[in-house]
């Protein structure tokens, strides 16, 4: 970690791509009480030095920006994650790296590996796990005996750059929130996909739980929803509206309406409060207090590490030979 100009409360924070997330963060450190932004770099010097400008601080080479920084955010595209990641470890300089986490499992593991032993802060960006309405879900979920959870990450097309297939953009996401819910290990999985663009996976836990996740670049309506079922209840989640509703104890009931004969459900619906607020923000906020307490992140690069093995079981199975074949 380098010496900076930054007051002793703050960290200096850099930026290595500033594409369509990078520049987020870049914004984000300008914003953090617990940060200074001291300077951004990408291989497009037009983009850097605009968004330098934007945020009041220095488009840099990289060299130059980990000789400045205490902390970074690697937002590069996902196969320049794993050299980008070692510049920065050797360099001492504590790293939040975007999701996907790494392109191989073995890169994954060398990285959590060179961290640990350079004493390095190494978070992975699984920003759903920072939602406000993550926060309520997984103070609920230990108290159900949970059936089944569905999760759905719709929208349509987007022009962003970047060939991660829709499992690796999308998908990874969702991997990681239900493994951090059930507390279980996957027994088998069956998946199916459409071209590039759309795919469902079906999983079976050792615990009884099943789940299904659905992620798409295909569908004219942006969706991004969670339902837990569980013996007791059922909850659901809206990541994007950031809102939580439990459904307890339906009551089925026959009425009489005009002389007909109607049959109804009734349930009391409970919408706990959900602090919102923006992830982003929340995610690179706990990266900073992390880093400066040297304590483990909310996310590490073991949890990166599971969510890439299911995932790149999930591209296996969704290969045109081996689609809906279940993994026993």
């Amino acid at each position: 970690m380098t010496t900076s100009d930054t007051s002793a409360d703050q960290l200096a924070a850099g930026v290595i791509g500033v594409g369509s997330m990078g520049q987020h963060h870049a914004r984000v450190y300008s914003e953090l009480p617990g940060a200074e932004l001291v300077g951004v770099t990408d291989v497009d010097r037009e983009a850097a030095d605009s968004v330098a400008t934007e945020y009041g601080t220095d488009a840099l080479d990289r060299e130059t920006l980990l000789e400045r920084a205490d902390i970074v955010s690697v937002a590069v595209p996902t196969p320049y994650h794993y050299d980008t990641a070692v510049a920065c470890i050797d360099s001492g300089v504590d790293l939040l790296i975007e999701k996907p986490f790494v392109e191989e499992l073995d890169q994954g593991r060398a990285l959590a590996e060179r961290a640990r032993e350079a004493g390095v802060t190494l978070q992975v960006g699984h920003i759903e796990r920072f939602n406000p309405a993550t926060k309520v879900l997984t103070e609920i979920v230990p108290e159900l005996d949970i059936v089944a959870i569905d999760i759905d990450r719709l929208g349509p097309p987007v022009d962003r750059g970047g060939d991660d297939s829709v499992v690796m953009d999308l998908m990874v996401h969702d991997i990681d929130i239900l493994l951090s819910l059930v507390d279980s290990e996957i027994e088998s999985m069956a998946a199916a996909a459409r071209e590039a663009g759309h795919a469902n996976v079906q999983f079976q836990f050792d615990n009884d739980a099943i789940a299904s996740l659905t992620a798409s670049r295909l569908t004219q309506q942006k969706v991004r929803q969670l339902s837990v079922t569980a013996e007791s209840c059922r909850v659901n989640v809206d990541f994007i509206s950031q809102t939580v509703e439990i459904h307890r104890h339906s009551m089925p009931e026959y009425i009489e309406s005009n002389g007909d004969i109607r049959f109804r459900h009734e349930s009391v619906v409970e919408r706990p409060i959900v602090d919102n607020g923006e992830p982003l923000k929340a995610e690179l906020a706990a990266f900073v207090t992390a880093a400066r307490e040297g304590s483990e992140p909310v996310v590490t690069a073991e949890d990166g590490l599971r969510v890439l093995e299911v995932a790149n079981e999930i591209e296996r199975l969704t290969e045109p030979t081996e689609r809906m074949v279940a993994q026993q």
